[in-house]
C-alpha cells in the first residue's frame, strides 16, 4: 500500500463516521475500526522492507515549480510510531464503542479520533517540512476537538483551549525553526536535512534553529515549564486521554526530537537543554502524581514524568540514551494506555475518581485489578515486566553521565524520580483496588462487560510478554527504530538481568524509598497541601488576561470603526516605509527621456485635478460628490483611450457606469447631505497625508516610467504567447481567462460571494428594529410628481434589447478584439438596471425571471468545469485550448477556444452579483414601502399598489382566463 494512502485512509475514513452514526453506535465503530485496521495492515506489509534497515519513500509531484511535493518516507522509527498511532488506535476504538454513552454522539467523536489519527501519521510519515507543519497544527485543531468533545462541561472546554492555546503557540516556533533548517541546507526534504548534520551544525543559525524547534517539541510533549495543559485536558473522555496522552499527541514531541537527534544531538547545548529540562521534569511531575486523588490526574501526571524521562535520554546524544528511549516509548505506550482505560472503567462503573473514596475494588472488579496491577507494577519498573527493563537502561546512562563537571547530579535526579514513580504507581494499585470493601462508593462497582476491559488487557499482555522476552518481542523494533534515530546500524542487548550494577543499586533505592513513601503517604499529604506553591494554571490565566486586554485596547484603538483612521494609518506606513527606502537605497536618474506634452491631455489632466479638488471640496453634497466620481472615472477611461488600452477603457467606463447607478439607487435611501464631522486639524492631517502619499507615488511613477529594464518584460512575454499557445489576439482578454485564469477564478468567486453576503445580511438587517424603521421613512426632500418619468420608461425598454445584442457581441468577439465576458456581463447589468430605475424596484423584481443566486453559483461552476476539462487533455487546471474548424454554407473558417466557456462563467458571475446587489436595495424599496404600477408606463401614484396588493393581483390573474390583450407584459 503505498505511503500516501496510508496516511490519507483516516482522512478519507472521517467522512463516514458521521454519516454511520444514524445505524447505531456499532455502525460507527465497526468502520472506524475498519478504516484504522486497514492502514494498520498497509503498514504492517512493509514491516519486512523496513525491519531488514530500508528506507521506503514516495514522491508526489504537488506544486513542482516552486519545489514543493508531497514526500513520504517510512524508515525504523516512523514505523515504530504509525504502529503505535494505529495499533493502539485500534484498541481505543474498541474501548471507546462500550465507554460512550448510547445517548452521546459516536459519530461525531469518532470523525474527530479518525482526524486525529490522520495528522498523527503524516506527521511520522511526511518526508516535506511544510507538510510536517500543516499535520503538526492539524492535531493541535483535531485535539482541541476531541479534549473538548464533552461540550457541557466547564473544564473540557478550558482544557480544551488551553491544549490548542499552548501547542498552537508551540507549532509556531518550531515552524520557524523548520524554516530555518531548510534555509541552512537549501531543502525542505527532512531526509535531505538528515544528511546535512555538519553542515547545520557549522551554521550560525544552528542555536536559534534548535531552540525554536525543541519549543515547539517540549510544548507538545508537556515539558517544564509547558507541562501544565496536559493534566487540564484530562477532562476529555477517558479514550481520549487514553490515546492521546500515552501512544499520540505528546509523543509528536518526543518523535521530532527522535527525528531530528542526527542533527543536533553531539552538541553541548543539546545535551544541557534537552537532559536538564528532561530530568527536572521527570522530577517535578513524578513528585506532584503522588499527591494527586484524582486518578486521571495522577496518571497525566505521571505521564509527564515518563515523557521528561524519555526527552532526558535522547538528550544524552549517546546510542546507549537513543535506545533506551525509544525502548520505553514502546513500554509506556503500553502500560500507560491500558492505565488510563482501567481508570475510566473505574469511573464508568462507581461514577468517581476520586482515590479517598475507593478501595477494596479486588474482589469486586478482579479483571480490572489484574489489568491495573500489572500495568502498575510496569510504570513502577518492578520486574519483571517491561517498565522495569527501559527504567534500568535509563538508570545506567544517568549512571555514567555528569552535568558540568559534576558526576552525582543526574545519578541522584534520576534517583529520585524513579522513586516517586514507584510511590505514584504503587498508590494507583494500593489506594484503589486494596483494602476493605467500602459500603460508601456512589454505585455498586463490578468488572465491565468484555468489550471494556478487552483492549487494556491485550496491552497488559504485552506488558508482561516484552517483560519476560524483550529481543523476542521488541527488540527486531528497538534496532529499527533506534537505528534510524542515530543514523547508524545499532545491536541493542536487553535482558532481564544485567548483574549487579550502580543501576541495579539506584533501582533498590528507588523502589524502597517508594515504598516507604507509599507508607507515609498520610502525613506527607497534609504537608503538601499546607506548603504554598505555584499554580502553573493560575499563572496561565494571568498571562492569557494580561495577553487579551492588551489586544483589545491595541485593537479598539486602531479599529473603532472609521474608515478614515484605517487609511490614515495605512498611508502614513507605506509613505514612511517608502521615504525610508528612498534614502537609505541607491537612487539615480532614469534614463529615458520625457515625451512632449500635448494641448489635449494637459486639459485633460486639469479637469481630472479640478474634479478630485471638488469631491473634496463638495463631498458632503453626496449627489453632487457622485457626480464628480463618475467625471474622474469618465476621465480615468478617456486616458486610457489616449493611451491605447481600449479594454481597459472598456472596461473602466463600464465599471463607472454600473457603480454610479447603483449609488444613486442606494443614495435614494439616505439624507441628501452627510453631517461635517471632521474638524479643521483633522482636515489639515489628512490634506498633508493625502498630499505626499500622491506626490510618493507620482515619484514611484515617475521613477520607474523613466528607466529601461534590460531584460525582457512579463508583457513582452504575453505578446509573444498569447496568439501562439492561446489563439487569441486580444493579449489583456488572453491573460485573464488564460494565463492568470486561476486569479480571475478566484476573483469571481469572491465577488459571487460578496454578493451573496450583502444580501443575506440585507435579508437578516430588514428582520429587525430595521425593519420598522423602513417603513416609517420619510425622504428628506419632496420627490418629483412623476415616479417613473415617461421618457425614461420608453428608453429603458427599447434600449434593453439592443443592450443584450451589443453584451453578447462584446463577449463573443473578446478573445480578438476589446471586450470579454467581465464587460459583457457589465453592459447586461446595465440594461438591467436600468429597468429598475425606470419603473421602480418592485415593478422590475416581480417580473424577475432569474434567480440570482443560482446565476452566480452556475457562472462559478461553470468556470471550474471548464477549467477541470483540461485534466482530461492532460493538462494543469484552467489551462485552455483552441482549434480552427471550417462551417459549412460558405461560412469560412472559425476558431473556437474552450476559454469562451471560462469567459461564460465569468458573464454570468458578474451579472448574477452586480443585480444581487440591486436585489438587496430591491428588498429596502419594498420594506419601505414603494407602491407598483398598475401598468408598464403609468405615472399616476394614486393608481398604484404595494408590492403585495400587486403580487395577489398577479396570482388572481393567472388562475382566470382573461384576454391576452389587457394582460400586462
Amino acid at each position: 500500500m503505498p505511503l500516501a494512502l496510508i496516511a490519507a485512509l483516516p482522512f478519507l475514513g472521517a467522512l463516514l463516521p458521521g454519516l454511520m452514526a444514524r445505524a447505531g453506535r456499532n455502525t460507527a465503530a465497526l468502520v472506524t475500526g475498519a478504516v484504522t485496521a486497514l492502514a494498520l495492515l498497509g503498514l504492517v506489509l512493509h514491516a519486512p522492507a523496513v525491519i531488514g534497515g530500508q528506507v521506503l519513500h514516495q514522491h508526489i509531484a504537488w506544486v513542482p515549480q516552486i519545489g514543493l511535493n508531497a514526500d513520504f518516507f517510512l524508515d525504523g522509527l516512523g514505523f515504530l510510531f504509525a504502529l503505535l498511532i494505529l495499533g493502539i488506535g485500534l484498541l481505543i476504538v474498541i474501548y471507546a464503542r462500550f465507554y460512550l454513552d448510547p445517548s452521546e454522539n459516536t459519530g461525531e467523536f469518532f470523525t474527530y479520533l479518525l482526524l486525529f489519527q490522520g495528522a498523527m501519521l503524516g506527521i511520522v510519515l511526511t518526508d516535506n517540512v511544510l507538510m510536517l507543519l500543516v499535520f503538526w497544527e492539524l492535531t493541535s485543531l483535531s485535539s482541541f476537538l476531541l479534549i473538548g468533545f464533552w461540550k457541557h462541561l466547564a473544564e473540557g472546554r478550558q482544557g480544551a483551549r488551553m491544549a490548542l492555546t499552548v501547542t498552537g503557540m508551540g507549532g509556531l516556533s518550531m515552524i520557524a525553526g523548520m524554516l530555518i533548517l531548510g534555509h541552512i541546507v537549501g531543502s525542505y526534504d527532512i531526509s535531505t536535512i538528515l544528511q546535512h548534520a555538519e553542515e547545520i551544525q557549522a551554521s550560525p543559525l544552528f542555536l536559534p534553529a534548535m531552540i525554536l524547534v525543541l519549543v515547539g517539541a517540549f510544548a507538545k510533549s508537556a515539558q517544564f515549564p509547558f507541562h501544565f495543559w496536559l493534566p487540564h485536558a484530562m477532562a476529555a473522555p477517558t479514550p481520549v486521554s487514553a490515546y492521546l496522552h500515552s501512544a499520540t499527541m505528546v509523543k509528536a514531541g518526543l518523535f521530532l526530537m527522535a527525528r531530528l537527534w542526527p542533527v543536533f544531538a553531539g552538541r553541548p547545548e543539546w545535551f544541557y537543554v534537552v537532559s536538564t529540562v528532561g530530568l527536572v521534569t521527570m522530577v517535578m511531575a513524578a513528585k506532584i502524581a503522588l499527591f494527586k486523588d484524582d486518578l486521571k490526574a495522577l496518571l497525566a501526571y505521571s505521564t509527564v514524568s515518563h515523557l521528561g524521562l524519555i526527552t532526558f535520554l535522547f538528550g544524552l546524544g549517546t546510542k546507549a540514551g537513543a535506545i533506551a528511549g525509544v525502548f520505553h516509548i514502546i513500554n509506556h505506550a503500553t502500560f500507560k494506555a491500558a492505565l488510563f482505560m482501567t481508570a475510566g472503567i473505574v469511573d464508568h462503573e462507581t461514577h468517581t475518581r476520586d482515590a479517598k473514596r475507593l478501595g477494596g475494588l479486588m474482589t469486586l472488579m478482579p479483571i480490572t485489578f489484574t489489568i491495573a496491577t500489572v500495568a502498575g507494577l510496569s510504570m513502577a519498573g518492578i520486574p519483571p515486566f517491561n517498565g522495569f527493563l527501559s527504567k534500568e537502561m535509563m538508570l545506567e546512562a544517568a549512571a555514567h553521565t555528569g552535568w558540568w563537571g559534576l558526576d552525582w547530579i543526574v545519578p541522584l535526579g534520576a534517583t529520585v524520580g524513579a522513586l516517586f514513580s514507584v510511590a505514584y504507581a504503587l498508590r494507583y494499585v494500593a489506594h484503589v483496588f486494596l483494602g476493605p470493601v467500602r459500603d460508601d462508593y456512589p454505585t455498586q462497582p463490578h468488572d465491565p462487560v468484555p468489550g471494556m476491559w478487552i483492549s487494556p488487557a491485550i496491552l497488559a499482555t504485552l506488558v508482561i510478554l516484552i517483560g519476560l522476552f524483550p529481543m523476542t518481542m521488541a527488540g527486531w523494533l528497538v534496532t529499527a527504530a533506534a537505528s534510524a534515530v542515530t543514523g547508524a546500524e545499532v545491536h541493542p542487548h536487553i535482558v532481564l538481568w544485567h548483574g549487579i550494577t550502580p543501576a541495579l543499586w539506584m533501582s533498590v533505592i528507588a523502589i524502597a524509598g517508594g515504598a516507604l513513601l507509599l507508607a507515609l503517604h498520610a502525613p506527607l499529604n497534609r504537608l503538601w497541601e499546607a506548603t504554598p506553591k505555584p499554580h502553573a494554571k493560575a499563572m496561565f490565566d494571568a498571562v492569557i488576561d494580561w495577553a487579551a486586554r492588551g489586544a483589545r485596547g491595541l485593537t479598539q484603538g486602531l479599529h473603532n470603526g472609521a474608515i478614515s483612521r484605517y487609511l490614515a494609518i495605512f498611508s502614513v506606513v507605506v509613505l514612511v516605509a517608502g521615504v525610508w527606502a528612498f534614502f537609505t537605497g541607491a537612487y539615480s536618474p532614469g534614463t529615458r527621456p520625457m515625451t512632449p506634452l500635448e494641448p489635449v491631455p494637459v486639459i485633460a489632466w486639469f479637469a481630472l485635478m479640478a474634479a478630485t479638488v471638488a469631491v473634496v471640496r463638495y463631498h458632503h453634497n453626496r449627489l453632487l460628490a457622485l457626480v464628480l466620481v463618475g467625471i474622474i472615472g469618465l476621465m480615468v477611461s478617456i486616458a486610457f483611450v489616449y493611451l491605447s488600452a481600449p479594454d481597459l477603457a472598456l472596461t473602466q467606463i463600464s465599471v463607472e457606469v454600473v457603480t454610479v447607478m447603483l449609488l444613486l439607487l442606494a443614495l435614494n435611501f439616505l439624507p441628501k447631505d452627510s453631517p461635517r464631522e471632521s474638524s479643521a486639524p483633522r482636515k489639515t492631517r489628512d490634506a498633508v497625508i493625502a498630499i505626499a502619499s500622491g506626490l510618493g507615488l507620482g515619484g514611484l511613477i515617475y521613477a520607474l516610467m523613466t528607466r529601461d529594464f534590460a531584460y525582457p518584460t512579463i508583457s513582452d512575454w504575453h505578446m509573444a504567447h498569447s496568439k501562439a499557445e492561446a489563439g487569441g489576439e486580444n493579449v489583456v482578454n488572453v491573460i485573464i481567462v488564460d494565463f492568470r485564469g486561476y486569479d480571475t477564478f478566484g476573483e469571481i468567486t469572491v465577488l459571487g460571494i460578496a454578493a451573496l453576503a450583502i444580501y443575506a445580511l440585507t435579508d437578516a438587517l430588514l428582520r429587525g428594529p430595521a425593519n420598522a424603521r423602513l417603513r416609517g421613512w420619510v425622504p428628506d426632500l419632496k420627490r418629483a410628481g412623476d415616479r417613473h418619468p415617461l421618457m425614461l420608461v420608453v428608453a429603458t425598454r427599447v434600449m434593453m434589447p439592443i443592450a443584450v445584442l451589443v453584451g453578447a457581441f462584446i463577449y463573443l468577439r473578446g478573445h480578438n478584439e476589446p471586450g470579454g465576458g467581465f464587460v459583457a456581463g457589465l453592459v447586461i447589468a446595465i440594461a438591467l438596471l436600468m429597468q429598475y430605475m425606470a419603473s421602480g424596484f418592485a415593478w422590475a423584481h416581480l417580473r424577475q425571471r432569474a434567480n440570482y443566486q443560482n446565476l452566480i453559483g452556475f457562472g462559478v461552476l461553470l468556470a471550474a468545469a471548464t477549467g477541470i476539462g483540461a485534466f482530461f487533455n492532460g493538462r494543469p487546471f484552467l489551462t485552455s485550448d483552441f482549434g480552427h474548424f471550417y462551417l459549412p454554407w460558405h461560412l469560412g473558417e472559425f476558431e473556437l477556444a474552450t476559454a469562451m466557456g471560462f469567459d461564460a462563467g465569468v458573464f454570468l458571475t458578474v451579472v448574477g452579483a452586480v443585480m444581487l446587489a440591486l436585489a438587496s436595495l430591491s428588498l429596502i424599496a419594498r420594506r419601505a414601502g414603494e407602491t407598483v404600477n398598475q401598468t408598464p408606463m403609468s405615472t399616476d401614484p394614486s393608481k398604484a399598489k404595494t408590492p403585495e396588493e400587486k403580487a395577489n393581483a398577479l396570482d388572481e390573474a393567472a388562475a382566470e382566463p382573461h384576454d391576452d390583450a389587457s394582460e400586462e407584459h
